[in-house]
C-alpha cells in the first residue's frame, strides 16, 4: 500500500530512527509538488517540473530556481545529503529572476516601520467575579452586645483578592493586634527597648500597645502556664485576663503557652472568665483537644482560631471538625495557616494562604474564613535580631535596630497581599508602617506617610 508524506515528514522519520546517511539505497515513488497561486513561478517552469522524472534531476532543477528561500534551500541540502546527491555548482545565480519571486518594491522598503509614538497606556482595574464570599467575623462586644468593649473589629467579607477592592468588594481593611505576655519574655533588643517599662505588668503593657502604638486589638499570651516555666494554674493565670480586659477597651485575643496538654484547660478557663466579651481563643489544633476548646468558645460566645501547619488539607479538616462536630457558627471561626518569616519559608506561607483565599472565593465552604497571621514569627529569624552574620567572611548585615523591624514589615506586607485579615505583631515601628501601607492601598488613607523616610530614620 502506497504511503504519502511530505519532505518534512520524511526527514522526521530519518531522525526518529537515527539515520544520518543513506548508502546504496534507491528511493522510488511519485513526487507531487503543489504550487500555490501567486507564487511567482511562470508556466514554463511549472511545465518543466512536471516533466522531471528522477529525484536527482528534480533536486538539481528545483534548486536552481527555489534555493533563494532559506527554508527550501535547507530542505534541498538535507534531502541531497540523505540521498547522496551532489547539488550543482553555481547555484548562486537562480534561473528565475528574483523579481518574479519577490517583487523589487518590497525589497526597497523596510520590513517594519518605526512608529512615531507609543500606543497610549490605559489603566483599567482588574475585575473578576468570584462566586464565593469570605465570612465576616466580629471580635469584641460593646455594652449593647453584652460586653464592655468601646470598639469592635470586623474582618473578612471579601469578594475579591486582597486590595482589588476597586468596587468596594472588600469592605474591611486588615487589622493589627500587638502581642503581650503574662510574664517577662525573651525579646529581641530592638523590640524590648519599646516595652522595657511595662514588661512585668501585662495590663500596662496592653494599655501602652493601644494608647501609644495604635493596636486595634491586643493578643495576651498566657505563657506562664507552661509546665516547663512557672506552670501557673489555669485558675490563677486567667486573673491576668480580667486585668487586661479592664485596662483596655479593644477586643482581646487570648493564647496559651503552646503546650498541647495544658492549653485546652487554660483556654477553657479563659473563655469562662471573658464571657460576653467575644474574645478569640488562640488556638485549636489537630494535635490537641480541639473539641474541648471549641466547646468552650461555643458555650461562652467567643471566636475560635483554627491553627494548622502550612497544609491546606489539614486546614480543611480542622475547620470541618469545628463546624460540624462542635457546631461552631460560621461567623465565629478564623484560620491561622502558620506564618513563616522572610527567608524562612515566606514564599511557601504566601502560596498556602493565597490558595486558601482563592478556594474560599471560589466557593469552598470549608475555607471561606478570615485569615490570621502570627507575623511576630519574623523575630524568630536570626537575621532580625543577631548583631551580625555568624558566617565567616559574610557581607555585613547592617544595624539590627533597622533590620529587625524591616524583617517584620516585609513579612507582614507580603502576607497582606495573600489575603491576611488580622496580623499579630510586636515592633511599634513595623505596626505603624504596615498599618499605614494597608490603609493607603485600601483607600482608607488618602495620604501615605508624609515623610517617606520617617519609618527608616525613626528613633529606635
Amino acid at each position: 500500500m502506497a504511503n504519502k508524506f511530505t519532505l518534512e515528514e520524511f526527514f522526521e522519520k530519518l531522525k526518529k530512527y537515527n539515520v544520518e546517511e543513506l548508502e546504496g539505497v534507491r528511493i522510488e515513488g511519485d513526487l507531487e509538488i503543489e504550487i500555490e497561486p501567486g507564487s511567482g513561478l511562470d508556466a514554463n517552469v511549472i511545465q518543466a517540473l512536471a516533466a522531471l522524472a528522477g529525484y536527482t534531476q528534480l533536486i538539481q532543477e528545483f534548486g536552481n530556481f527555489l534555493y533563494h528561500t532559506s527554508m527550501a534551500f535547507t530542505y534541498l541540502q538535507r534531502l541531497s545529503n540523505a540521498l547522496g546527491i551532489q547539488l550543482p555548482v553555481g547555484m548562486a545565480q537562480p534561473a528565475v529572476p528574483a523579481q518574479q519571486i519577490q517583487p523589487a518594491e518590497i525589497l526597497e522598503k523596510p520590513r517594519f516601520e518605526i512608529p512615531e509614538s507609543l500606543a497610549p497606556a490605559r489603566f483599567e482595574p482588574y475585575k473578576v467575579e468570584y462566586p464565593g464570599v469570605i465570612e465576616e467575623v466580629t471580635l469584641g462586644a460593646t455594652r449593647a452586645d453584652g460586653g464592655t468593649r468601646e470598639s469592635v473589629v470586623t474582618i473578612g467579607g471579601e469578594r475579591s483578592l486582597a486590595f482589588y477592592n476597586f468596587d468596594a468588594q472588600n469592605p474591611h481593611t486588615p487589622v493589627i493586634a500587638i502581642d503581650i505576655f503574662d510574664r517577662r519574655p525573651m525579646l529581641a533588643k530592638a523590640v524590648r527597648e519599646h516595652y522595657e517599662d511595662v514588661l512585668d505588668d501585662p495590663a500596662e503593657w496592653a494599655r501602652k500597645a493601644v494608647k501609644d502604638f495604635g493596636a486595634d486589638l491586643v493578643t495576651l499570651h498566657l505563657i506562664s502556664t507552661d509546665p516547663l516555666l512557672e506552670d501557673t494554674p489555669a485558675s490563677e493565670a486567667v486573673k491576668v485576663v480580667e486585668e487586661v480586659l479592664q485596662a483596655v477597651k479593644v477586643p482581646l485575643i487570648i493564647g496559651g503557652s503552646g503546650n498541647k496538654e495544658k492549653d485546652p484547660e487554660v483556654l477553657e478557663k479563659a473563655a469562662e472568665v471573658a464571657e460576653g466579651e467575644r474574645v478569640m481563643l488562640a488556638s485549636a489544633t489537630l494535635d490537641m483537644d480541639w473539641e474541648r476548646i471549641g466547646n468552650a468558645a461555643k458555650k461562652h460566645g467567643h471566636v475560635i482560631l483554627s491553627w494548622t501547619q502550612m497544609d491546606i488539607n489539614n486546614q480543611k479538616t480542622l475547620n470541618r471538625y469545628l463546624l460540624k462536630r462542635v457546631g461552631i457558627e460560621r461567623d465565629s471561626l478564623v484560620m491561622d495557616p502558620t506564618t513563616a518569616a522572610l527567608g524562612y519559608g515566606l514564599d511557601y506561607a504566601f502560596t498556602n494562604m493565597e490558595r486558601i483565599r482563592i478556594s474560599g472565593l471560589r466557593g469552598d465552604q470549608d475555607l471561606n474564613f478570615p485569615i490570621s497571621s502570627g507575623t511576630t514569627n519574623a523575630w524568630g529569624a536570626r537575621e532580625s535580631w543577631m548583631i551580625d552574620s555568624p558566617i565567616e567572611g559574610d557581607t555585613p548585615w547592617g544595624p539590627r535596630e533597622l533590620r529587625g523591624p524591616i524583617w517584620e514589615i516585609i513579612t507582614g506586607m507580603t502576607l497582606a497581599l495573600a489575603g491576611v485579615d488580622l496580623f499579630m505583631m510586636m515592633h511599634p515601628g513595623a505596626v505603624a508602617v504596615v498599618k499605614d501601607w494597608m490603609g493607603m492601598l485600601s483607600g482608607a488613607v488618602k495620604e501615605s506617610i508624609k515623610d517617606v523616610d520617617a519609618w527608616i530614620t525613626m528613633e529606635v
